[in-house]
């Protein structure tokens, strides 16, 4: 996104959204009736994202009130700093998601995105993975080898970057296509724009396709024009 404003939907684009959404509208969603879905969302905590941290714990919780209306979900926070990298217990509410956050500060360090792709595909094995999220500025790692493995995740990957590095755009856009998922970038003080493309990609690993169709949010509206 060159700009921290919500894309206008004129009509031809509301017309494509809604045919979408018919075509959708036979889907099966993307958990098994009776399981809890699971999102991990990930985040670079280097030293070039201290500005923006407090706005980052901030919107995590608000993921939660949109799924709270749809279904069961359990987020597993990871994220990355200096030479530390640490996934958290799967957890099911905002309270322990935000508390969590609160104690984490940023520090000087490479980006380990490739631990962070092999980390989602163990979690996988383990047990179905609906969708991984990533935010973050930064790539200083191979280009092709971060995308060899986020093609064999077998789920999709949302990238939301923060300004637009151009290698970093590069390599992101190519993650997120190889997985099946989307790119997206935001401006260090769009909150509410990060918010809302956070709350679609957890309507889509509660429901599916069909829940994330079903938003009238400019969030979901830019997620649905990349998977479909």
């Amino acid at each position: 996104m060159a700009n921290n404003q919500a894309p206008s939907l004129l009509p031809d684009k509301r017309a494509a959204i809604d045919a979408f959404r018919k075509k959708l509208a036979g889907q099966v969603a993307a958990v098994v009736p009776g399981q809890r879905a699971r999102l991990i969302v990930t985040i670079d905590a280097t030293q070039s994202r201290e500005h923006c941290w407090d706005m980052a714990c901030q919107i995590q919780a608000k993921m939660f009130q949109e799924v709270e209306k749809i279904g069961a979900l359990d987020i597993q926070l990871v994220f990355y700093r200096g030479n530390e990298f640490e996934a958290f217990d799967w957890i099911s509410d905002a309270r322990s998601l935000a508390d969590r956050m609160a104690k984490i500060d940023c520090r000087s360090g490479f980006t380990q995105i490739e631990k962070v792709l092999h980390h989602a595909g163990r979690e996988n094995a383990r047990r179905k993975v609906q969708a991984l999220v990533f935010i973050g500025d930064a790539m200083e790692e191979q280009h092709d080898v971060l995308c060899a493995a986020a093609a064999m995740l077998g789920f999709p990957v949302f990238v939301f970057q923060e300004a637009d590095d151009p290698i970093a755009t590069r390599t992101f856009k190519q993650i997120a296509a190889v997985s099946k998922g989307a790119h997206c970038r935001f401006n260090a003080g769009a909150a509410q724009e990060l918010a809302e493309l956070l709350r679609a990609v957890a309507r889509y690993a509660a429901g599916g396709l069909k829940a994330l169709s079903a938003s009238q949010s400019a969030g979901a509206v830019k997620l649905l024009e990349q998977l479909k």
